[in-house]
């Protein structure tokens, strides 16, 4: 029986483009099945105490970009540093992920289409015609996927993903929860695919010593 592994991720975030990529390849490699779950990723930092990059202190902002160079070069990635239209609103993209998701298809090609097109090609992702492109190139009706985008029962099920999310015990983008264990940030999916090597049991808080 394979594995799944929970997705938690938002469009706009750099470091899930950085490490979709290498997700998807140890997902593959281990038989492991992707259970996607795009979320509102702000709603997420103020339920959790976190800080959208605006807020943050200019050491840490500093402090991100030298981060992102390093891991820009460690992935082998193209990454435009600091975007023309970063950040923007990622809900309907996300949204539309999730519209991919409730028709029975695979929102993976989707996914990086759209975060290819803020971080390779600096696009703005926030324009519709921008996400009818990403759809068109992951050969999916786009104008179908926006206007379900837009539905209540995707709304609903993007706003359900909060809860989730903190239930879980995730807090930002990525996340990758393997038996309930949290691996949060693209810079653990080498302890993330050691664990699927391994078939060790999943790290707990609760009791350990």
């Amino acid at each position: 029986m394979s594995r799944s592994i929970a997705y938690y991720f938002s469009l706009h975030s750099p470091w899930t483009y950085l490490g979709n990529a290498l997700f998807h390849e140890i997902a593959r490699r281990h038989g492991c099945r992707i259970d996607y779950r795009p979320m509102p990723l702000r709603s997420v930092f103020d339920e959790t105490g976190g800080l959208p990059l605006p807020k943050r202190h200019p050491v840490r902002q500093r402090y991100r970009l030298m981060d992102l160079q390093r891991w820009r070069e460690r992935r082998g990635r193209p990454l435009v540093l600091q975007p023309k239209h970063f950040p923007f609103d990622p809900a309907q993209a996300d949204r539309m992920a999730i519209a991919i998701l409730a028709s029975g298809g695979d929102p993976a090609a989707f996914i990086a289409d759209v975060m290819a097109g803020l971080w390779e090609r600096d696009e703005d992702m926030g324009k519709p015609e921008a996400l009818l492109a990403s759809a068109a190139r992951a050969g999916l009706d786009g104008g179908a996927l926006l206007a379900a985008a837009e539905s209540q029962p995707v709304r609903q099920r993007y706003e359900a993903t909060l809860d989730e999310a903190v239930t879980a015990g995730v807090f930002g983008a990525p996340s990758y929860v393997l038996d309930g264990e949290v691996f949060w940030g693209q810079d653990r999916l080498e302890l993330l695919d050691s664990a699927l090597a391994s078939g060790r049991a999943p790290y707990r808080v609760e009791g350990a010593v």
